[in-house]
């Protein structure tokens, strides 16, 4: 039985092959037995790519003992399809899965979604840069990874890209400019950042959106204004507490970097060293003078050894005060 069912397989596999040739991607194990196949499917519109608004790619695993054993189907990359329509074409093509149990039924699920794609051939999602949706009379653009835009928005997303890149040139040095060759601008999908070609001259004589049109004017309502006044405070608070980041003036920074030579070994140890108060001038007023007494000034410090530091005179005194100690205790023993 399970070479009948390899056999019923295999002669399906071949047929869809013959039928979308290199439209068709099967995956197969290491034996060669087909496992999985992948197909892109575009509604029917008479080989008119350009009147192709929506697309889906189908995967189809066939588990072991297919097709007696019901096939996984997967619908990735949808394009210009709302959910409802999505989750449609999922509930259907399971149905029909479970109707042709024991029969090849792959060819019957291309059928099936090409027919819902043809008969849903308009984008049903929002344009990315105005967020508005398509109406009956707005003029929109499909770009090649099939995402839809207004070509009044896509415009304005080309211009405000190439005034972007012209900043960031003009941001170079002269003499980086002159050795590089400037390349063109190179637009990005504003949604999945593929690059994309665009006919400016098309979409700049393009109306702007109706819905962007007839949008009502902003107001500023008290609960706005309420609001501006506490971030202008909070602002204010984490400006003074060195919390805002200034982007002109981090541009402006310089990385300078230099390398440390490395220090010679030394025959001996260093000798002990004193950590000098780092800034005496935070000291506090009401300590200042007792703590000014017990530090020596910064003319009073030497170097001492190998990495120590004496005060100017401090040892002979520590050395006198010492010695008369030893005398002392020499005079009472005697």
């Amino acid at each position: 039985m399970s070479c009948e069912v390899d056999e019923r397989v295999v002669d399906e596999v071949e047929a869809l092959k013959a039928i979308l040739m290199d439209e068709l991607v099967v995956r197969t194990n290491e034996s060669g037995y087909p496992v999985a196949v992948e197909t892109v499917i575009f509604p029917s519109t008479a080989d008119d790519a350009m009147q192709q608004y929506v697309r889906l790619t189908l995967e189809v695993e066939l588990p072991t003992g297919y097709p007696d054993v019901v096939p996984t189907v997967s619908l990735r990359n949808p394009r210009g399809l709302d959910d409802s329509m999505i989750a449609r074409i999922d509930r259907e093509t399971k149905e029909k899965c479970e109707s042709y149990r024991g029969q090849a039924v792959i060819y019957e699920l291309i059928e099936l979604v090409k027919e819902h794609l043809t008969a849903s051939n308009l984008p049903c999602c929002q344009c990315a840069i105005c967020l508005y949706g398509f109406r009956e009379g707005d003029h929109f653009t499909k770009t090649q990874c099939y995402h839809y835009f207004h070509s009044h928005c896509l415009a304005c997303h080309v211009t405000s890209s190439e005034k972007s890149y012209q900043e960031e040139l003009d941001k170079l040095p002269a003499w980086l400019r002159v050795q590089q060759p400037q390349s063109p601008c190179q637009v990005l999908c504003p949604v999945c950042r593929e690059p994309i070609k665009c006919d400016m001259e098309l979409l700049s004589s393009a109306a702007p959106p109706l819905d962007v049109e007839n949008a009502r004017q902003f107001e500023l309502s008290d609960e706005l204004r309420s609001l501006q006044k506490q971030m202008a405070t909070l602002f204010s608070y984490q400006k003074r507490r060195g919390g805002i980041i200034d982007p002109e003036a981090e541009d402006s920074k310089l990385l300078l970097v230099t390398d440390t030579p490395e220090q010679e070994p030394e025959d001996d140890p260093p000798g002990p060293s004193l950590l000098l108060p780092q800034h005496p001038l935070h000291q506090h007023n009401s300590t200042s003078g007792s703590m000014a007494s017990s530090f020596p000034s910064r003319g009073d410090w030497r170097r001492g050894g190998r990495g120590g530091f004496r005060g100017r005179g401090s040892s002979s005194s520590h050395r006198n005060k010492h010695g008369r100690r030893h005398h002392q205790a020499a005079a009472t023993s005697r």
